[in-house]
């Protein structure tokens, strides 16, 4: 994929890189992975990758004791799916 490992500044603070196989978003000092799941079988339309959000709850170390606040996870999906379809892709949130 064209762009990987390229950051994609957004105006909310929050950096993306789409590494190999994962999202690397940086906000400040704080950093967070995110390690896209399989797609959902059968589905019409596969993503390109699936995200669930009820398995980001707290920043990679040393920061793993501050849990990600509602605010700041609306933030990190908005700016995954900009970068996503920047690059033609299609991410899945659930």
């Amino acid at each position: 994929m064209s762009g990987e490992g390229a950051p994609a500044r957004r105006g909310r603070g929050i950096s993306i890189a789409l590494t190999e196989g994962a999202f690397r978003v940086t906000s400040g000092k704080k950093t967070l992975t995110i390690y896209p799941t399989p797609d959902l079988p059968g589905e019409v339309s596969p993503a390109d990758f699936v995200i669930r959000l009820d398995e980001i709850l707290v920043w990679d170390a040393p920061n793993q004791d501050c849990e990600i606040e509602i605010e700041e996870l609306q933030k990190i999906v908005e700016a995954i799916g900009e970068e996503c379809e920047r690059l033609g892709l299609v991410v899945a949130f659930e």
